[in-house]
């Protein structure tokens, strides 16, 4: 099992981990369970910019399974990551922010969603999209109130993504302002992800 990003909270379960943070630095936010049971070391832990346009240093379908959790979000090529992702492993598992949490204001600050993603994850059947992050989500009508995932389960507040031999890719254009004005109202009047964003223009 590889954990792709994991470092801040690494999955002892994994047997290596592949992460900009040293193996030293790791457990900022805590541990997904034992952190005895911790089946990585030194050794399989690999320190690198995963977005850097290089093949991983893992041979094709090395790994039965890869985590990639609360990561895609953050990093400047979510799509590069998740071909490598398909590439070294033969099943996995990718959570992301819901978009009624991304786009919500105060959940973080005085500001809408996490100040540091970049992208809102769409996660639809066997495809991700990857929509840029605009600042235009802090306009007025553009976002939820706040307090508005105040009420939600924790799983609610996330979406999740199972995929097993590969899965479709890409990033989400909205090349017009009244596309994306109209993406954006749409959900901050519904609090649902609005129909249009499935009529795909996106680069594979």
């Amino acid at each position: 099992m590889l954990d792709v990003g994991g470092a801040a909270r690494p999955f002892p379960r994994a047997d290596w981990i592949l992460d900009l943070v040293a193996y030293a630095d790791r457990g900022q936010l805590g541990w997904d369970g034992d952190r005895g049971a911790e089946r990585f070391d030194a050794d399989s832990w690999v320190q690198r910019d995963i977005c850097d346009r290089q093949p991983w240093p893992f041979a094709d379908r090395q790994f039965d399974f890869a985590i990639c959790s609360h990561t895609l979000e953050d990093v400047r090529d979510p799509v590069w990551v998740c071909r490598e992702l398909q590439r070294v492993s033969a099943a996995g598992y990718i959570e992301a922010p819901a978009l009624r949490e991304e786009l919500t204001y105060g959940v973080q600050g005085p500001w809408v969603g996490w100040g540091h993603h970049h992208w809102l994850v769409l996660a639809g059947d066997r495809r991700l999209e990857f929509l840029f992050k605009h600042h235009v989500i802090n306009r007025r009508g553009s976002h939820l109130p706040a307090g508005s995932v105040d009420a939600l389960s924790p799983s609610d507040r996330v979406q999740t993504f199972w995929w097993e031999g590969s899965f479709a890719v890409g990033e989400r254009f909205m090349l017009t302002a009244p596309e994306l004005d109209g993406f954006l109202e749409d959900f901050a009047r519904s609090g649902t992800s609005p129909g249009r964003w499935r009529r795909r223009r996106w680069r594979r």
